[in-house]
């Protein structure tokens, strides 16, 4: 559901403020506390030293061309050169005209940094030996002649570059000013305050972008920008210096400082020979994906230049000498060097890779080390062994690698992580890190089109990297980086400070991303929460590249209806907002939200026109075809919206969705989007059975005449029936009156007891209105008996020429009563389904509580237990752990047979800690034995279990249904009780059967409930 505004969280200290996740240290009105940047048509000029790191003078040019671009006044930017006694200034920008400089410099780099700190003795201890620290403030008297000055200083070159981006974000300027056209609010004047702005070092170390699958999109987009047609590159590239400048400029504005580049037609070193170099000049340390070890793209470089075969047994010292060259040609340069070895294409190494083979590898890759950094001492030098598929599985059985190489965890490719540090592991030197994907090839399909990844998802799993310390370096497959822009951002935000969100606040990351980037108000900013978070949702609960016509059932609950519904008001509210935007700023809202949204909406048109297609074809209905055509009109309209997007701002993104992703026929990208099939009548004819086709809500039945649907025998069935209750999800049924062939006709519809309502009660069907709704409820419920009513709705037909045609429908309205006092959820149609956020008691143990992620999962949220540690790395006993509570009543149970049947709808997660402790919660129904669910069954080593993968398995649903039994039951009151055992268990949702659960993707909508 929209809302018309939200409250804005914490991350907005103050109106105006436009960065994410900071303190607010910018003001655009002239205060007590405050230093000008830009006032009175004056800008304040910057200095620095020429000692300074040429990233910092790059990024202070940056920086003045930001002011510039937030006021229109650019300040000069002039290197500072101190004096032997530093007494007197040498250049003439010492004694600026204005009276407040803005200083910028390195700790322990810049000789103008170190002047002011020892004349003024400025305290840097906050930031002195901090990794990419930073702090900002005014300094009074900092330079002979200066009285005051706004001074700026990293612990690091990093630092200063974060700190200098930091303001530049706060002025105004997002840092997707140009991979998303984010155009830079104005402001006549610009000041900072006096006691500026600090921050220490990140959660992270290294917070990195992996650009992969770059094929067909980025690719072809970078062919086209930066080649002309033409390239260096001995693989025919796109991906030279100036393609990866803008990616750097980017990296650092959103505080990311590592990279695996584009590698599968792709060599970053060779691609273009200022590739390296620049990187490093520019402050992004460099490194390689899981499967390139030792800085050398492989096996794109080992094509061109190793010799032999890529076989460590049989050619060891051809490898050896290309790793080698690998490691000589990144020693000038901040690099992390990946150790290991896999296969060509990402594939494992051999059918027989044995573990010792590869502790060869590891031990050799650390001699070249040593040999090229002429030292026995390595453990400085950054190195990664990735843990990914079948690598993992080796470290499991026991293969171990120097104590200072970071072990970095890898999700399932999915966005699951496969495991995490545990506590015996949490003191290893080089630490851990995780491997995460918001884009993947492979089983069971590609998902690399649109956005898909949930932020609330993303948390939810780095929290738990962050708490058991797998913080050393984070990598994310971004795949084109396009359209993955949000998310990437909230990957490298969370890095950079982890404490800025929780589970209650991670709404307000969106509002303050939208604040900045569109600049609309927090009301309307509340509204792109709303609208983000449910594109990302609806494509989360199945990636859209495994849809299908069927995927959400056509027929019970209306859920098909209902995900159209969902769809078309998404797309009207982003409208709304698109439309309400200026010219300038309408091509940002289209890339970051809006396109996605028509795209996406778009496909569920297609895909569920085409499911009621053949639905309806097979229940011999005439507006099956109009379904067709509707299919074929969405189809066509998919390549518009991709067209629109092409053409948008002159081209400038033009092939940067040429993704294909309709048609899927396994789990590679088809080579073309491919229409889903259709049927069509034949709209001359007319059905053997009649004029008039009657289907009643929840049947793919269709009568008259004979279906399959309508019963086992499939002919000679009788007649249809519904029923329904007073607390069932929808306060009515309906039954589609339906045109059978070329016929018109009029059709009244009568009920035998005056309490049935219909609505409407006649109408008139003909091929250009072939369908009319009409819905069946009951007038007043009091005045029914308790239990079992029953009505017969008669529909006839009247057709000129032919006899009436009469079908009856059988109508049960089950009359249930509640006892008074009673507080819960209500059966209704056969089920209790329940949130699981909505508890009627949430009890905590050992300070151990579940929490609510806002906006997790398929339907409304999900739940687990929050600190990610859970009862201090131990489990809780079943049913000793923190629990949630709910009250419920049941009216019935299935078949009358005292049993009840509870699926927790838990998310596909993997074990937190140890192979021996699955993932586990217990279930408890009012005072009985607590009910053990361990629900991931065991994967092999580095591996994933049947029920994992496949186009139906856990990954593909987003879910994993925990089934539990329990049997004596009696109708009445309930209390469902779940407790923890481990945790990093996450639960959505819970659905009770009381014996009339149906069919559907997402399960019954969630049941009234009694204040």
């Amino acid at each position: 559901m929209l809302r018309a505004s939200i409250l804005v969280g914490a991350l907005l200290a103050s109106t105006g403020v436009h960065a994410i996740g900071e303190d607010s240290c910018v003001a655009f009105t002239s205060g007590a506390s405050t230093l000008p940047v830009v006032s009175k048509g004056k800008a304040s000029p910057i200095l620095l030293s020429a000692d300074d790191w040429p990233g910092v003078q790059l990024a202070a040019s940056n920086f003045a061309a930001d002011i510039q671009r937030v006021t229109g006044f650019k300040p000069t930017v002039s290197n500072f050169t101190t004096t032997s006694n530093a007494s007197t200034p040498t250049s003439a920008a010492a004694k600026p005209s204005f009276s407040t400089p803005i200083i910028v410099g390195t700790l322990g780099k810049s000789s103008l940094i170190s002047q002011i700190v020892n004349a003024t003795q400025l305290d840097v201890s906050s930031i002195q030996d901090k990794w990419e620290a930073f702090l900002a403030r005014e300094v009074k008297n900092p330079l002979p002649g200066v009285d005051s000055a706004y001074v700026i200083i990293g612990a690091d070159k990093r630092g200063t570059i974060f700190a200098l981006y930091d303001h530049s974000e706060q002025f105004g300027v997002s840092p997707w000013y140009w991979w998303a056209d984010v155009p830079t609010t104005k402001h006549a004047e610009l000041f900072v305050a006096a006691s500026g702005c600090s921050h220490g070092s990140p959660t992270v170390k290294y917070r990195g972008i992996f650009l992969n699958d770059e094929q067909p999109a980025l690719q072809n987009w970078a062919m086209e920008k930066f080649t002309n047609g033409t390239t260096i590159s001995p693989l025919g590239s796109p991906f030279n210096h100036m393609f990866y400048t803008k990616l750097f400029e980017l990296m650092l504005r959103m505080k990311a400082n590592y990279l695996w580049p584009a590698m599968w037609g792709s060599a970053f070193a060779v691609d273009d020979p200022q590739n390296q170099f620049l990187a490093d000049m520019y402050g992004v340390v460099m490194g390689t994906s899981h499967q390139e070890p030792m800085m050398r793209s492989t096996p794109n470089e080992f094509t061109l230049y190793g010799k032999g075969k890529w076989d460590y047994v049989g050619n060891t010292q051809n490898i050896k000498d290309f790793w080698m060259a690998g490691a000589e040609r990144a020693k000038p340069f901040e690099s992390v060097y990946t150790l290991g070895m896999r296969g060509f294409g990402d594939l494992p190494l051999s059918e027989d890779t044995n573990i010792q083979l590869l502790q060869q590898v590891v031990a050799d890759q650390a001699e070249i080390l040593k040999t090229v950094y002429a030292t026995d001492n390595i453990e400085s030098i950054p190195q990664i062994w990735t843990l990914y598929k079948e690598v993992e599985g080796y470290y499991d059985a026991g293969m171990k690698v120097p104590d200072y190489v970071t072990l970095l965890w890898s999700d399932d490719n999915w966005g699951n992580i496969r495991r995490f540090p545990l506590a015996s592991e949490r003191n290893r030197t080089g630490g851990a890190g995780v491997y995460y994907h918001v884009d993947y090839v492979g089983d069971p399909r590609d998902y690399k089109w649109i956005t898909s990844s949930q932020i609330s998802k993303i948390y939810e799993q780095m929290s738990i990297a962050v708490d058991r310390d797998a913080t050393r370096l984070w990598i994310l497959n971004v795949g084109d980086l396009k359209p993955y822009e949000r998310e990437t951002e909230f990957f490298i935000t969370l890095g950079w400070n982890a404490t800025r969100f929780a589970p209650d606040n991670l709404e307000s990351y969106v509002s303050s991303w939208a604040q900045r980037e569109f600049d609309v108000s927090p009301t309307v900013a509340g509204t792109i929460v709303d609208i983000v978070g449910n594109l990302t949702r609806f494509n989360a609960r199945r990636k859209p590249e495994l849809l299908n016509a069927t995927t959400y059932s056509l027929i019970n609950y209306r859920e098909a209806e209902g995900i159209l519904a969902a769809w078309a008001t998404l797309k009207d509210a982003s409208t709304k907002i698109y439309n309400s935007l200026s010219a300038d700023m309408k091509p940002a809202f289209f890339q970051l939200v809006h396109h996605p949204v028509l795209a996406s909406a778009n496909m569920a048109n297609i895909l569920i026109a085409a499911g009621m297609n053949n639905m309806r074809a097979s229940q011999a209905r005439l507006s099956a075809n109009a379904l067709a055509d509707q299919a074929e009109k969405f189809f066509e309209q998919d390549f518009d919206i991709e067209t629109e997007y092409h053409q948008l701002l002159d081209g400038k993104w033009n092939h940067m969705m040429d993704q294909t992703h309709l048609g899927y026929y396994y789990w590679q990208q088809p080579m073309t989007n491919t229409m889903p099939a259709v049927n069509r009548v034949q709209s001359r004819k007319q059905a053997l059975a009649g004029v008039m086709r009657i289907v009643p809500e929840g049947t793919l039945g269709a009568w008259p005449g004979d279906n399959p649907n309508q019963c086992a025998q499939g002919y000679g069935c009788p007649p249809p029936s519904i029923s329904l209750d007073p607390f069932a999800p929808f306060g009515n049924r309906y039954i589609d009156v339906g045109a059978g062939g070329p016929v018109p006709f009029t059709f009244t519809a009568t009920a035998d007891q005056p309490w049935l309502a219909l609505s409407p009660a006649q109408g008139s069907i003909s091929p250009s209105a072939p369908e009319q709704r009409v819905f069946a409820s009951v007038k007043d419920w009091s005045q029914l008996q308790d239990g079992v009513n029953t009505a017969t709705i008669t529909f006839t037909a009247t057709a000129k020429g032919q006899p009436n045609l009469k079908v009856t429908v059988g109508f049960t309205a089950n009359k249930n009563t509640l006892p008074g006092g009673f507080k819960g959820f209500v059966e209704g149609g056969g089920a209790v389904s329940i949130e699981a956020a909505h508890a009627t008691r949430n009890t905590p143990v050992n300070g151990v509580a579940w929490k609510e992620i806002q906006g997790y999962g398929r339907t409304l949220s999900g739940v687990t237990t929050f600190p990610r540690l859970g009862n201090n790395d131990a489990a809780f006993s079943p049913g000793a752990g923190p629990s949630l509570e709910y009250d419920f009543y049941a009216f019935n149970t299935v078949g009358n047979s005292g049993n009840l049947t509870l699926t927790t709808y838990a998310s596909p997660s993997w074990n937190a800690g140890e192979a021996n402790r699955p993932l586990a919660f217990a279930v408890q129904l009012d005072g009985g034995a607590p009910q053990t669910q361990q629900f991931i069954p065991q994967p092999p080593p580095g591996g994933v279990s049947a029920a994992w993968g496949g186009p139906d398995g856990f990954v593909a649903n987003s879910i994993v249904s925990v089934v539990t039994k329990f049997t004596g039951v009696k109708p009445g009151a309930h209390t469902l009780k779940i407790t923890a055992i481990e945790p990093a268990v996450v639960i959505q949702k819970l659905v009770i059967d009381t014996g009339g659960v149906r069919p559907s993707y997402l399960g019954p909508p969630e049941s009234v409930i009694i204040h």
